[in-house]
């Protein structure tokens, strides 16, 4: 049974793989076309229909690039759709969401003292949200409100600032960032599959049939377009940010996530001004610096802003690591050989916080990181980095066995 840890581990690990892979592509492809569209140029000379035109030089071989607002008088031969980066992406993605969280989610998803939910219950609501976010976006951009872009995006921004504070009210913080990117990827992922895929497809079903398309299918397009681009920084911070707990672990951990997504407006607004030829707007950059170092002062403020931490219990999956025979034994070695980084107050020189905020002071944090230490400690050499607190091989075996014989006695955690 122990096994079915590592084949877990290296599984979502090439889940992990795939996403970046899809998510290198998709971002990549919707740059690119950011960039592009904002550079075209109306010269006299353009076809009729042609909205502008750039001349690009990529790989020792130049471009000539034309756009269309609605589509040409005759479709070409051959049409390449970008839309299978975008549900790569966000399928894979809700794969890493299902083997981290929903099956680790009495130790990654659930934190007792934030709310006291069972497994079952915490990814009802994991997916009720998911679903439930994009039917309000949705009806957002279909109601009168709609018609004006930047109120629009101001109510965007006010219900993934709601959704953040939610997200921290119900699971750890960690998960909460992780589905605040889902939530985000979800809204954008969807845009490309109900709204921006069809609209072009509507317009080429009237190319064909002779009729004129509606140029109005090509501006709500370009509406969830630009929504997608504003939101593609945040994505990738919250993605990234369950390797740094000074982001997540933190009681203004909602407030930081809504700075981040002003920062993620800053910088695309540089890019897409410069893009534009409409001039380099750098104070853009002085407002992402200020906004980034807020968040470092949110996330390293005195406890006394933040309050204690309430002593932590082992979900009853975890209770039998404590209850095993080598507890003991194996907890003298994570003491000895663990606790001066992973503490609440680590005492190792450089480090802050314990890294990745796994505590191991206590003997309910340690059995509810049983799993984590025999990966990273026991069957590997992950931990300490370099060895540095000298644990020996017999102290490895030693996790080893501690762990083995507890999953021995029951179904993997």
């Amino acid at each position: 049974m122990y096994e079915y840890a590592i084949a877990w581990e290296w599984i979502a690990f090439a889940v992990r793989w795939l996403h970046v892979v899809t998510a290198i592509a998709w971002i990549g492809s919707s740059f690119y076309f950011i960039a592009l569209d904002l550079g075209l140029v109306k010269r006299p000379h353009l076809p009729p229909g042609a909205y502008g035109e750039e001349w690009q030089v990529h790989g020792g071989g130049f471009y000539h690039i034309q756009k269309y607002l609605v589509a040409p008088a005759t479709m070409p031969e051959h049409l390449t759709w970008f839309k299978w980066e975008s549900y790569a992406t966000w399928l894979s993605g809700f794969a890493m969401l299902c083997l981290v969280y929903y099956g680790g989610a009495e130790l990654f998803l659930i934190d007792r003292q934030v709310m006291d939910v069972s497994a079952a219950i915490a990814i009802a609501i994991s997916l009720a949200s998911l679903a439930a976010g994009w039917i309000l976006y949705d009806l957002l951009c279909k109601s009168p409100l709609g018609k004006n872009t930047w109120g629009l995006m101001i109510l965007l921004y006010i219900l993934l600032v709601a959704m953040a504070w939610g997200y921290t009210q119900v699971f750890t913080g960690r998960a909460a960032f992780l589905h605040l990117g889902a939530f985000t990827a979800t809204i954008m992922s969807a845009n490309v599959f109900f709204i921006i895929i069809p609209n072009q497809k509507i317009v080429v079903a009237d190319l064909i049939a002779g009729r004129t398309p509606d140029p109005k299918y090509g501006v709500i397009a370009k509406q969830r377009s630009l929504h997608n681009n504003y939101l593609t920084l945040p994505v990738i911070f919250f993605m990234l940010s369950n390797h740094y707990p000074l982001a997540f672990a933190t009681a203004f951990n909602w407030i930081i996530a809504a700075l981040v997504f002003l920062m993620g407006v800053t910088i695309r607004h540089w890019f897409n001004t410069t893009h534009a030829r409409k001039g380099r707007p750098t104070w853009t950059w002085l407002a992402t610096a200020i906004l980034f170092i807020v968040i470092i002062w949110l996330s390293t403020v005195p406890k006394v802003l933040t309050g204690g931490t309430a002593e932590a219990t082992p979900a009853p999956v975890f209770e039998r690591f404590a209850a095993d025979a080598h507890f003991p034994a194996a907890r003298d070695v994570i003491m000895s050989r663990c606790s001066m980084c992973h503490a609440a107050e680590p005492v190792w020189e450089g480090l802050h916080a314990a890294p990745k905020d796994v505590v191991l002071d206590s003997d309910a944090a340690i059995a509810s990181h049983a799993r984590e230490i025999y990966l990273q400690a026991a069957r590997s050499h992950a931990m300490p980095p370099g060895n540095l607190t000298g644990v020996t091989p017999d102290e490895r075996q030693l996790l080893t066995a501690w762990y083995e014989s507890a999953v021995s006695k029951g179904d993997a955690p």
